[in-house]
């Protein structure tokens, strides 16, 4: 499992003109989801991301997580995150879960997370999104249960 990680001053995702999810301070987390990814691969990310410093205390040190300042999360299904584009021009999606295992472990993180008193918006599984974000710092962090 893949999960871009921006934290954001605002973000907000439309379908075909209408705003479906939209939060202030917090992050905005593009998720992939590999083909053998399990519970286990959410439950690591969903603790890594709640508990990652990458916000500033009241001295302007990144050392607050999104737990400690009540930010909220986006979290938008992202398969292109498993792109492989190591041959030719047009990328490979092999790695990326197919919809029918995608769509209940994005659901099931998105559970997690709002399980963990965070605030979660979201788009719509499967559909062309426009998300829109202020990304704060910036701060773009990659994080990968792979890699644990």
């Amino acid at each position: 499992m893949r999960a871009l990680l921006q934290r954001v001053s605002s973000a907000k995702v439309e379908v075909e003109g209408c705003v479906l999810g939209e939060i202030s301070s917090g992050v905005l987390i593009l998720l992939g989801v590999r083909f053998d990814d399990t519970e286990e691969d959410i439950n690591y990310l969903i603790n890594k991301i709640a508990n990652l410093r990458i916000f500033e205390d009241s001295h302007g040190k990144i050392n607050l997580s999104l737990l400690e300042t009540g930010g909220e999360a986006l979290i938008v299904s992202q398969f292109t995150l498993y792109a492989d584009t190591r041959r030719g021009r047009r990328p490979g999606f092999n790695d990326a879960a197919s919809p029918s295992l995608a769509e209940p472990l994005y659901n099931s993180f998105c559970k997690a997370m709002a399980d963990l008193g965070v605030p979660v918006a979201t788009g719509r599984f499967g559909a062309m999104m426009d998300v829109s974000l202020v990304n704060q710092g910036p701060v773009t962090i990659m994080l990968e249960s792979e890699k644990r």
